[in-house]
């Protein structure tokens, strides 16, 4: 013969009934001596089978009683963690103190359907916010309005297509925000469009955003052609209204009956002004031919000290000091750098002979991530910094206000960025070229 098993003696034997056999396991002591003391004793037969009977109920109701003292709470804290898992969170235990162990508990559970309520209202309240704003906003977030008008589709239809059906594919390839041109059955134009990688029941998800940009970029463009357009008329009015009116001077000395005596030598000073005017015409549009059609840059690893030392001796107007800095190799374009250099020194040095004299000085740090090439002057300093990078602007004589505009592309093309402001405390003013370190080695 063999027992039940071990499985089916632990579900028979749960936890109240363990508690039930050793409430009745600490009675058995006392209840054995009263009643072997009772029936040993000089007691009628009435009394011994009455006080028997008291001693085995009491017995009985007492282990009965404790079984349910401590099932009772258990059972309690049961419901509320249920309730809590059902999200219902008005369930509150009563009863509890911090003088009581299991008191301490039902406060803990008390607390935690408190917290989870309160997060429970502010996710509702944060998700009907966003649900609002993903539905108003003009930007086609899949699924949304604007996204079920964009492909001209309801919502119900669009769930459970694949990213070539709906057309998105060529959106959803690319790693960075890009502006792509395409078409959808409702409507055309130019799309930013953003994608981040999300989680949601365990499973990863990708959000895209599409965003109409054609008419910022129409705007855009419109400005920029308008800027350019002044710019070029501006510069070739200078140009032609002199030409205009040292032609018409020319024209009506040569037509003068007789001629002045010194008529050949008006027409040569005359003939001068309108070459030089030429002449300058043609650099301002080789200055505009360079800033457009400036190329890719190259990288390679160039040493940052020997191609900064290299372009300070360049400098013959005036001493150039290298405070250096850390032994670096960067990831650049030896060509355009060197050209940026440039650019920044002789700006240095002509604003430092202007103040009069005084050093002009070129290092470099990494600091934040980031290294930073700056080149200090000496001299008045800037007035107007607001135009100090608009192409063609220029507070110099013979300046073409194309240098710093070049430099700055050239850096933007690097990854970095360019800044000229005025040194504090002065005189002076310092130019900072920043680049990623992630361009440097």
């Amino acid at each position: 013969m063999h027992g039940p098993p071990a499985r089916s003696r632990r579900r028979w034997l749960t936890h109240d009934r363990r508690v039930l056999l050793l409430a009745l396991g600490a009675g058995v002591p006392g209840t054995a001596l009263a009643l072997a003391l009772l029936w040993t004793g000089d007691f009628s037969l009435r009394l011994q089978a009455t006080l028997t009977l008291l001693v085995l109920g009491a017995w009985s109701a007492m282990a009965f009683a404790a079984r349910e003292r401590v099932v009772f709470p258990l059972q309690t804290l049961s419901n509320l963690l249920a309730a809590l898992r059902e999200e219902d969170f008005s369930i509150r235990a009563r009863g509890s103190g911090r003088d009581d162990p299991l008191g301490e508990v039902l406060i803990e559970v008390n607390a935690l359907a408190d917290m989870l309520r309160s997060q429970r209202l502010g996710a509702l309240d944060a998700s009907t916010l966003l649900r609002a704003v993903m539905e108003e906003i003009p930007v086609a977030v899949l699924v949304n309005r604007s996204a079920e008008t964009l492909l001209a589709r309801p919502a119900e239809r669009l769930l459970g297509l694949t990213a070539e059906a709906l057309g998105l594919a060529a959106f959803l390839d690319r790693e960075h925000p890009a502006t792509i041109a395409t078409s959808f059955p409702g409507g055309s134009g130019r799309w930013e469009s953003r994608t981040k990688t999300f989680r949601q029941g365990g499973l990863p998800l990708e959000l895209l955003v599409l965003t109409d940009v054609s008419r910022s970029l129409r705007d855009e463009e419109r400005q920029a052609w308008q800027r350019l357009i002044r710019v070029i008329g501006h510069e070739i009015n200078n140009s032609l209204a002199p030409i205009k009116s040292v032609a018409h001077s020319l024209e009506r000395s040569l037509t003068r009956e007789p001629r002045p005596a010194d008529w050949e030598g008006d027409l040569r000073d005359g003939l001068g002004v309108i070459s030089a005017r030429a002449d300058s015409l043609g650099r301002f549009t080789a200055a505009y031919a360079q800033l457009a059609r400036l190329p890719a840059p190259t990288l390679r690893p160039v040493p940052l000290g020997t191609l900064v030392s290299r372009v300070g001796s360049l400098e013959r107007r005036h001493p150039v000091s290298i405070a250096g800095g850390p032994a670096i190799t960067v990831m650049v374009d030896p060509d355009q750098l060197e050209q940026l250099i440039i650019n920044l020194l002789r700006n240095a040095v002509e604003a430092t002979l202007e103040g009069g004299g005084g050093l002009v000085t070129i290092g470099w740090s990494v600091r934040d991530g980031r290294l930073r090439l700056y080149v200090d002057d000496d001299g008045p300093g800037v007035s107007n910094p607001a135009n100090l990078f608009v192409p063609f602007f220029t507070t110099k004589p013979g300046g073409s206000g194309i240098g710093l505009a070049l430099s700055r592309q050239i850096a933007e093309a690097h990854g970095g960025t360019l800044t000229l402001e005025n040194r504090q405390p002065g005189p002076g003013c310092r130019a900072t070229l920043t680049l990623p370190l992630d361009a440097a080695a």
